[in-house]
């Protein structure tokens, strides 16, 4: 039997096998629905959402039932995770059930724990990163890249200008500033001091990132501006500091006239519409966060297929 294959972060994929993922997700994303449904059949999956979930939750049950196989979502409430038991013991039970564990938590250290046993775990957002997400924005990074349909124009993809405007301490940003180095773009982050990628990281992404506490410098010449919410879920109390702290910070039509003529616009969602985003930008001609949003779908159908190698 071969190892098991856990997905914690970008990097938990080399570049090619990356690439092989994103290769399949955009071929079933052309493909007719169901043609994947016998590709995962009598497998289980869980779906384990500590954290509330609109976008992660779906793409993962529906992508799952397609594949064939049986999602299984637990919530914290109507699990004996609500009640205390060790995340171990969970996954012990979770591994000897289903064939795979997709997992939405708080700390980094959870995650590991959840892993411990045997089934293989993808990483559905910590607190460090959301890689998922981060994934499949590299796939509409691409189809925009494409000169035609169906193409991913990976070589294109490297030196790219990518902007990211906010929050950059989030776990989306950091997820960003990995993909950058894995993928071997430029991020331009616009954060606030206080508000920006701990300082290994930094020096981990080496000349894959550069950070000012300007947005209108950091997103010239970028062809994809990429932003998310100033507030994220656990940082409710901090709102106020934080609605201050990101005064300047919107991304709008005026402020994406200064990148790239073609540039194009990313949300994760949900958006606080005229915070970090306003409604004429992310409803305009260069948003694309509803393919953004469409291809989670894909990608972690492609992802759950390849790590139970049946893709």
């Amino acid at each position: 039997m071969s190892k098991k294959r856990d997905f914690f972060s970008i990097s938990s994929l080399s570049l090619d096998e990356a690439k092989h993922v994103l290769a399949v997700a955009a071929a079933w994303k052309a493909a007719p629905k169901g043609a994947q449904r016998g590709l995962l059949p009598g497998r289980a999956v869980a779906i384990v959402m500590e954290k509330a979930s609109t976008r992660t939750r779906v793409s993962f049950e529906v992508g799952a039932a397609q594949l064939g196989a049986h999602p299984v979502v637990l919530g914290v409430q109507g699990s004996q995770l609500g009640r205390g038991e060790p995340i171990k013991d969970t996954a012990r039970v979770l591994s000897r059930y289903c064939d795979l564990i997709v997992y939405r938590t708080f700390e980094h250290q959870r995650l590991v724990e959840m892993a411990s046993a045997g089934a293989p775990v993808i990483n559905a957002l910590t607190d460090d990163g959301h890689p998922v997400q981060v994934l499949c924005d590299v796939l509409t990074m691409l189809e925009n890249l494409a000169s035609k349909r169906g193409e991913l124009p990976f070589e294109r993809l490297r030196g790219q200008r990518v902007a990211w405007v906010g929050d950059g301490s989030s776990n989306m940003a950091r997820s960003f500033v990995e993909a950058a180095r894995v993928f071997d773009f430029h991020l331009s982050m616009a954060a606030p001091e206080g508000f920006r990628p701990p300082a290994s990281e930094i020096a981990e992404a080496g000349r894959h990132l550069s950070i000012s506490g300007d947005p209108r410098e950091a997103v010239k010449e970028c062809t994809v501006i990429n932003t998310d919410v100033w507030t994220s879920m656990g940082q409710e109390a901090e709102t106020k500091r934080r609605l201050e702290a990101f005064a300047g910070y919107t991304v709008t039509e005026a402020l994406c006239a200064r990148a790239a003529k073609d540039a194009i616009v990313l949300h994760c969602l949900p958006a606080h519409r005229g915070e970090e985003i306003d409604d004429a930008t992310i409803e305009g001609a260069r948003s694309r966060v509803w393919d953004q949003a469409e291809n989670r779908l894909h990608v972690q159908k492609a992802l759950m297929a390849f790590l139970l190698g049946a893709a």
